[in-house]
């Protein structure tokens, strides 16, 4: 028999210690788990979250067993070594995946574990370089596992020890069933839907097969039915999974299938943290994540940008969302890194293999943005292609791609399927944009399946606008960016997949802009999960079939304008409109409604819908209300117009093409761009001096691509303005 034993509590916390014997001389604090030493410093802004070592201590009582104990780590960021009675027994690098460590020898009737957990910089282990916060802890379980002696596998990569690979026939309605199971015993006995085999052990492998007739399908949000696995052994060791019998499929001209039917990937990308939690959240906190992803309707998730916690995965399956799952292979190419990454990949699969829900494995996520397409960048990910080949030859692979990556660069030849992480209209250019580029690339690679693996806006609820305009980190511009999106989409069905950055608000230690520091604020959903942004509605309209009706800019009370719009977002043909309890208009239409409406005072404004309303609460402003505007931005309009400028001098107005031709104003954009990748860390400096970037932004002014820093003063804007004003054009 497996007797399961977590080790929740009773664990002591020493944030610095030298090594683990002066660990044990401090008193520490005392933690639960999951813990993560990040959850506060690695929200507030500064890039000053503490990363290094810390330990975690505890005593450890075994129960009496003559067979075999394991640790069971599920998750340990970035790195961890394990010591018990002073004696280090295992360490692992990789922050995002269970391992095991084997206690049985070094047991004694009285234990002390000590766990080294490690998220200091690393030129091997990924993550590295990314936009978000790399949390330090045990942020996940800790379990000790009792096993007799003869027991199903627990040394191999994490790995559940049985795998379950469905082969569905379509028109013949029935699945066969392949299950394979690892142990150190001669038979094992393999139960799947009421069909039993007891099968040998050959080399520690034991195979059987099963048909399934008349089978039900894992049919995404239609119908996510799981079967179940068991396989026993004589001594009682017992182990089960859950699987699914489905079929994926994608056509590069119509797009993602599912069980044979066209099946479009519409959905969000999730990070793995909370606000005042970091990333060490609980089985509640998922499940939380989980109702509101399924409240806005969509069908497919890609977990970014790591592996996630088991207890999600299971969500997913049993919710039928579709899952993009990767590996932290980010930003920056180490060349140290590629054991890392295939290490990582190697636990992705093999940990992750029996989650129907799961149909890509990710390579790598805007790996170009900071390093150069390089022969060793390309043998890397063609490794872990042949890697996920090996290990899975059921799934597909695929890649998300930095926008001001070439469509010719080798690198989009590797994976079986392309996403592009594309942000036209907030970081560049116009979301328009967004269309004219999918389209140029199906147009000259009909033959490649092409995604658009993020899309997205900040939005600071605080901030509203009846004008909104790229950059001014409004809710209101927020839900007209994802209006155009959503119709881009809608206009692509062979799109293979779809996926919004991000579902919810998360933090990113090195930013400071949008009036909040520390977080990136493009999630539809705000990083404490209790507000729902207008743009969130935007998409429930599309994607869930329930009925609804919502009012945007309910936050947005004092207005100045005398004729106001109001917005309505429903999945119903016909809204209603009523005005201080008097019906004012009505129009028939799809998803979006707009009323135009003169402000004479407070008004109280109700939108109906098949039966539902929603009400909100306005009120007419003898002045724009500045709590409204982002405080770098509220004296910044029309300035540069205002201001006296000699056309034959360079300008913030010239693009930065032509600041970067001539060297006395290339020289004042270096001091610039060093200025900007010292205030917002190594990533930024990074993409700031990508090649590729820079020949895609040259088209651009300067003072755009000023604005949308989001956190620059007007006067440092004119001090610039001033400096190139001092250089004559040729």
């Amino acid at each position: 028999m497996r007797t399961i034993l977590p080790l929740t509590y009773g664990w002591r916390f020493v944030r610095q210690a030298s090594d683990a014997a002066a660990a044990l001389r401090e008193e520490g604090t005392a933690v639960s788990l999951p813990h993560t030493w990040n959850a506060v410093d690695g929200q507030d802004g500064g890039n000053d979250y503490h990363r290094g070592s810390c330990w975690y201590i505890r005593e450890l009582a075994v129960p009496e067993t003559d067979g075999e104990v394991y640790l069971e780590i599920q998750g340990a960021a970035l790195s961890a070594s394990v010591y018990l009675n002073g004696a280090e027994l295992g360490s692992h690098e990789g922050g995002f995946s269970t391992w095991r460590v084997r206690l049985t020898a070094a047991l004694q009737p009285h234990n002390t574990l000590v766990i080294r957990v490690d998220n200091s910089s690393s030129d091997r282990i990924y993550p590295q370089m990314a936009d978000f916060t790399f949390y330090g802890g045990l942020y996940r379980a800790v379990n000790l596992l009792l096993v007799p002696r003869e027991h199903f596998a627990l040394d191999y990569c994490g790995a559940p020890g049985i795998r379950v690979t469905p082969t569905v026939n379509l028109e013949g309605k029935s699945a066969r069933v392949r299950v394979e199971t690892w142990q150190n015993a001669d038979r094992v006995t393999i139960t799947v839907d009421g069909q039993s085999r007891t099968v040998p052990s050959v080399d520690g492998q034991a195979t059987a097969e099963f048909l399934l007739q008349d089978v039900r399908l894992w049919d995404g949000l239609r119908d996510p039915w799981l079967y179940q696995a068991t396989a026993r052994l004589a001594s009682g060791d017992e182990i089960q999974t859950r699987f699914g019998c489905r079929h994926f499929a994608v056509d590069p001209e119509r797009g993602f299938f599912l069980n044979g039917r066209s099946y479009p990937l519409r959905g969000v990308c999730r990070h793995q943290d909370l606000e005042g939690v970091g990333n060490a959240l609980t089985a509640e906190d998922h499940r939380r994540d989980m109702r509101l992803i399924q409240e806005l309707g969509a069908n497919t998730l890609r977990l970014a940008h790591y592996q996630h916690a088991q207890e999600f995965y299971d969500l997913c399956d049993e919710n039928g969302l579709i899952v993009w799952a990767e590996i932290p292979y980010i930003t920056m190419h180490m060349k140290k890194g590629r054991d890392n990454t295939l290490s990582q990949m190697h636990e992705l699969i093999v940990q992750n293999y029996n989650h129907p829900s799961i149909a890509v494995w990710g390579l790598s996520n805007e790996i170009t943005a900071a390093s150069l397409v390089d022969d060793d960048l390309l043998e890397n990910h063609r490794l872990l292609q042949d890697l996920c080949r090996r290990l899975d030859p059921t799934r597909l692979t695929t890649i998300a791609h930095v926008f001001m990556l070439e469509t010719d660069s080798p690198l989009l030849e590797i994976a079986d399927l392309n996403s592009y992480n594309l942000y036209y209209g907030w970081y560049v250019g116009e979301v328009e944009e967004t269309g004219a580029f999918l389209d140029a690339f199906h147009s000259r690679f009909p033959e490649r399946a092409i995604g658009c693996s993020e899309y997205g806006a900040d939005a600071n609820p605080a901030y509203q606008s009846a004008d909104p305009k790229k950059g001014d980190y409004t809710e209101s511009y927020q839900a007209v960016y994802h209006e155009h999106m959503l119709r881009i989409i809608e206009e692509r069905p062979w799109l293979w997949a779809t996926h919004v950055w991000n579902m919810f608000d998360f933090a990113a230690d090195a930013r400071d802009e949008g009036g909040k520091r520390g977080r990136n604020q493009k999630g539809l959903v705000s990083f404490d999960r209790r507000l729902r942004k207008d743009a969130f509605y935007l998409y429930k309209s599309a994607w869930n079939p329930e009925p609804m009706v919502h009012i945007c800019g309910r936050r947005y009370v004092e207005r100045h304008e005398q004729l106001s719009e109001i917005k309505v977002y429903s999945n119903q043909p016909e809204v209603t409109l009523y005005v201080d309890g008097r019906e004012y208009a009505r129009q028939s239409g799809r998803r979006i409604f707009r009323f135009q409406l003169p402000l004479t005072g407070e008004h109280v404004i109700e939108a109906r819908a098949a039966g539902l309303s929603d009400t909100i609460r306005v009120r007419r402003a003898a002045e724009p209300n500045p709590d409204y505007v982002l405080p770098e931005k509220k004296d910044m309009a029309n300035w540069f117009d205002a201001d006296e400028v000699d056309p034959d001098y360079f300008s913030v107005g010239d693009t930065l093409g032509e600041l970067r031709r001539h060297p006395e104003t290339s020289a004042v954009l270096e001091r610039l761009f060093a200025a900007a990748a010292a205030s917002r860390g190594e990533m930024a400096a990074g993409v700031i001096r990508n090649p590729h970037l820079q020949r895609m932004l040259g088209r651009r002014p300067l003072i755009s691509l000023i604005q949308m820093a989001g956190d620059v003063k007007v006067e440092h804007i004119r001090q610039i303005n001033r400096i190139l004003q001092q250089v004559k054009k040729p």
